[in-house]
């Protein structure tokens, strides 16, 4: 009997990074070039700093930033309002059996990367970082 196969626990496999990144390519020089003929996108330079893939390829998430993380919400609203065109002109592109679906997310790896490092700025770590440990001595 066949074992299934889970992605519990295990990072993603090596032809979803590769389609990952290939989507996130063409999806960034997409959006460079303005292909897509929508306003609220022309006005708006949008960053995709990373496309992660389903264990069958058929959805990619797209992680996806405003350039100064302004207007967020309107971006997220013009990518998701103009899916259809994205995932046509993306296509053109690849060479894959199934174009896959696109969903957009807002990436907040900025956002975690800042409060890293305030925490870090904090007198009180600080304070710990340099105290040395007394355990040592003993």
């Amino acid at each position: 009997m066949a074992s299934k196969s889970t992605s519990q626990g295990i990072g993603p496999k090596q032809r979803q990074l590769r389609v990952g990144e290939l989507i996130r390519r063409n999806l960034s020089d997409v959006l460079a070039r303005g292909d897509v003929h929508d306003p609220d996108l022309e006005r708006i330079s949008i960053t995709v700093g990373e496309v992660r893939m389903s264990t069958d390829l058929k959805v990619a998430t797209a992680y996806v930033l405003p350039l100064g993380g302004k207007f967020a919400d309107e971006a997220l609203a013009a990518l998701r309002r103009n899916t259809g065109e994205l995932r046509h002109l993306i296509s053109k592109n690849m060479t894959l059996k199934f174009t896959p679906q696109l969903r957009f997310v807002l990436d907040e790896t900025f956002d975690r990367m800042d409060e890293t490092r305030r925490l870090f700025a904090d007198e009180t770590v600080q304070r710990d970082i340099a105290q040395p440990d007394d355990d040592e001595d003993a």
